[in-house]
This record gives C-alpha cells, structure tokens and sequence, in this order.
C-alpha cells in the first residue's frame, strides 16, 4: 500500500515539472509582450468608436490579438501597420521560441515592442 502511495505521488510530481521545462527560452518575454499589446487594444477599445458586432464575434471562442487588432485599425483607433508590426513579429516570436532560437525570438519581440511604444 505505501509503495503505491509512493508511486502515485512520485508521478504527480514527475507530471507537475514536465510543463516548465517544455517552455521556450522567451515564452515569459513574449507573455509579457502579448499582455501589453492587449493593454494598448484595450486602452484604444475603451476610448474610441465602436462597430457592429462581427458573425465570427458570435462564434462563442475568444478573439485572437490580431483579430481584435485588425477591428481596432479598421476602427482608427489604432494604425493597422503597427497592428499588423506586433502581430506579425508575436508570431515570429513564438516560432523562434518553439525552435528554441533565442536570438530571433528576442529581435522578433524588440520589434513588437518597438511598434507598441509609436
């Protein structure tokens, strides 16, 4: 009884650190960069005009940053080529992470951040 005890508690915590370690050498950086590009969505959402509800808006799924930065640019409240900078080089980031290419992943993330703070 005590070895299946063990057995059981030493695969839970075997399965708890898998997860860290399948991250990429910039996930947090990126996580960082994707949650002040959500700000800045945010903040042009909430001072800006609003539009007609989109069909894919009623799909019940949660929008993507690049498709609510495409309705915030079609909106004004933002310039679609920053929008379309940030979603571009997020993409490139998480590429470079998950090939484990720290350096692209940093450049693609400066770049984003770049056109975040125009």
């Amino acid at each position: 009884m005590k070895l299946r005890c063990s057995i059981s508690s030493s695969l839970a915590v075997l399965l708890l650190t898998i997860g860290p370690c399948l991250a990429g050498p910039c996930t947090k950086q990126i996580g960082e960069t994707e949650a002040a590009f959500d700000a800045k969505l945010n903040a042009a959402a909430a001072a800006g005009p609003t539009a007609v509800e989109s069909t894919g808006a009623t799909l019940h799924h949660q929008p993507t940053l690049g498709s609510v930065a495409r309705a915030e640019a079609q909106l004004g409240d933002i310039s679609p080529e920053n929008a379309e900078t940030v979603t571009a080089a997020l993409g490139r980031a998480h590429a470079a992470d998950d090939a484990g290419d720290l350096k692209a992943c940093e450049q693609a993330l400066a770049e984003a951040n770049g056109a975040l703070r125009k």
